[in-house]
């Protein structure tokens, strides 16, 4: 910290609720001690506008393509829902509901046995198979929303990794926090 005037012998003793402790006093800086020419030169005004619109170019291109990729993966899961409504839909058109059990006997009963049986057998399986394929569908649809939420969650945690209080050693941390 140049420029900074410490003398060797000036402690002040500092009473902080109850705890009393010595400490260096705090330089004085209205002390003009040092030169013109040890400080720094002053940035060029339009340099600095121009590295300012180019990190924020940069930070705006970066959060475009992060929505981009989003909207993509909503609009897959969109589609794939829309897909899985009307596959249903179309399911349902082709196989109506299954006969009552009262009507179901009386067909039975009425006609030959083996066939209504049959018939039903075939109804049962084929819609035991369309609720395999919606639970398929839908366990597809769970697990890229689960893939969506655990990427917002890791963007969400990088945010605080990457913040650059981490990327300095203890002792910068403690000598900018303290200039600042």
């Amino acid at each position: 910290m140049a420029g900074l005037d410490w003398a060797d012998d000036e402690w002040e003793v500092v009473n902080d609720d109850g705890f009393v402790y010595k400490r260096k006093k705090r330089p004085r800086l209205d002390t003009p001690t040092t030169s013109s020419s040890s400080l720094p030169p002053l940035p060029d005004p339009t340099a600095e506008e121009n590295n300012r619109r180019e990190r924020k170019r940069a930070a705006l291109v970066k959060l475009k393509q992060k929505y981009q990729r989003e909207i993509r993966q909503w609009e897959h899961l969109s589609n794939t829902l829309k897909a899985m409504q009307e596959k249903a839909s179309i399911q349902q058109q082709t196989h109506p509901e299954l006969p009552t059990p009262s009507s179901d006997h009386a067909a039975s009963t009425s006609g030959p046995p083996g066939n209504s049986s049959r018939q039903l057998i075939d109804e049962l399986l084929s819609q035991a198979q369309i609720q395999e394929a919606i639970i398929c569908d839908i366990s597809n649809l769970c697990d890229v929303a689960e893939a969506l939420c655990s990427a917002q969650e890791d963007r969400l945690k990088q945010s605080f990794i990457d913040l650059p209080i981490w990327a300095k050693s203890p002792r910068e941390l403690i000598t900018s926090l303290c200039e600042e």
